[in-house]
């Protein structure tokens, strides 16, 4: 049965497979990106160190992904039936001006439930963005470029998170909560500006029903593809998801506690490690751009493993009681190699929905399978909240149990991904997309 994509595919932006509007793409992500990294570093970090409650930490990052995986489903409509460019510019003015606003209640108001509140709105106005960027690179970079292009904006991502922490550690730890949010609303408004000068080539498709209706409809007919013509993308999202719940959730709740309350080191330690993670991440992208054409699907398994693997070694290395700092070492090596390791297989995720789905549906079914692959992870922040604040004296159990959970998820995932390149290489794969005109 023939999934190629239809010839309504807007027209490209330009020939080259990196032009202009595909560069200032990337420019406002940077610039949009670290005022985002630094807020997702620092208000949580506030959080923990006002109330020093693993528990409470763990809620309240739970809580804050929630409307992100909501929000990211609205967001995958809105990319394909709103100009890409206006989602972008709309929402970092938005933010912009929810950050002053928080500037303005904090000290005023109680401290949790306004944070709760305004990590909610940060991450749910992040789940909105961001398909609207992922669906806009198969229309600005020619189909032969695409997971080079991918490899970048996954490579902006991490520099961003490679920044944003070591900064916002050294500004948070020397004058408090009040530069982070000065220096993220000018970031906010600076890529907003910025932004609007993108042309991101755009079809409007009639729409006679409410809006409620056309996303309704539009999620309707993102499940009706998948079932039909790739069910299989329902069993990488199943694995995705467990992996979320038992392993990244861990990572997000896990490092802070690991060295702030059981390390006990500075803000600025913090921020060099989740520096070295997203350095990580950086390194991974790069070594996409060499390794692209030798990864396949039947092997992505193995990079679930290593992940596995990374942190059981931080397990073994709180177990054996070594020296803080070498601790601390082995923390920031580790989550510096499973962060790598897990950019490579984003990108080749992210490629595979890309090239096996029409364009008209990308940006639907790409927010859909993020937003399932992502909600189990608040069940995991809080579970793990829990979890080390009963198991303060002994965290080494936690995260040992979290390797070897997730070693066996990674295990089983071999079969599905096995049949995932059986299809790509099949009859029935999806056509390349065609280069740029």
């Amino acid at each position: 049965m023939d999934t190629a994509p239809r010839n309504n595919t807007p027209p490209r932006a330009r020939s080259a497979p990196f032009g202009r509007d595909f560069i200032l793409v990337v420019i406002g992500q940077i610039i949009s990106l670290f005022g985002n990294a630094i807020l997702r570093f620092a208000l949580p970090l506030y959080l923990l160190r006002q109330t020093g409650s693993s528990e409470l930490f763990g809620v309240v990052t739970a809580c804050s992904f929630l409307p992100m995986i909501v929000l990211s489903l609205m967001g995958g409509v809105l990319a394909d039936r709103v100009n890409k460019r206006n989602i972008m510019v709309a929402l970092d003015f938005t933010t912009a001006a929810l950050v002053l606003l928080f500037y303005l209640g904090l000290g005023e108001l109680p401290t949790v439930p306004i944070m709760i509140l305004f990590l909610m709105m940060l991450y749910g106005i992040s789940g909105t963005y961001q398909p609207a960027v992922q669906a806009s690179i198969p229309i600005l970079v020619a189909g032969d470029k695409l997971m080079v292009a991918n490899a970048i904006i996954n490579q902006v991502s991490t520099l961003s998170g490679l920044l944003g922490p070591v900064i916002g550690g050294l500004l948070f730890g020397t004058w408090g909560i009040t530069p982070i949010l000065m220096v993220s609303a000018g970031c906010f408004a600076v890529s907003a500006i910025m932004e609007i000068f993108i042309h991101i080539p755009h079809q409007k498709r009639p729409r006679t029903v409410g809006v409620l209706a056309v996303v309704r409809d539009d999620l309707v007919e993102s499940f009706r593809f998948v079932r039909e013509k790739r069910p299989i993308f329902f069993s990488v999202v199943a694995i995705v998801a467990a992996f979320n719940l038992v392993l990244s959730a861990m990572m997000v709740v896990g490092m802070p506690i690991l060295i702030v309350q059981v390390l006990q080191l500075s803000d600025s330690m913090l921020g060099y490690a989740q520096g070295i993670m997203a350095l990580g991440g950086l390194a991974g992208g790069l070594l996409m751009a060499v390794v692209a054409k030798k990864l396949t699907m039947r092997t992505a398994h193995r990079l679930l493993i290593i992940c596995a693997l990374s942190v059981g070694v931080i397990g073994l290395a709180l177990l054996m009681d070594l020296p803080v700092m070498a601790t601390y070492a082995v923390i920031t090596g580790m989550s510096f190699v499973a962060m790598a390791v897990s950019t490579l297989f984003s990108v080749q995720m992210l490629t595979v929905v890309q090239q096996q789905t029409p364009p008209a549906l990308v940006g639907k079914i790409m927010a859909v399978m993020i937003a399932i692959s992502m909600c189990a992870q608040p069940v995991g922040q809080a579970i793990y909240g829990v979890l080390f604040g009963a198991a303060a004296h002994s965290s080494w159990a936690v995260l040992l149990g979290a390797a070897v959970v997730s070693a066996v998820i990674a295990l089983l995932s071999k079969n599905t991904f096995a049949r995932l390149h059986q299809q790509m290489a099949g009859p029935t794969a999806a056509q390349p997309r065609p280069a740029g005109r």
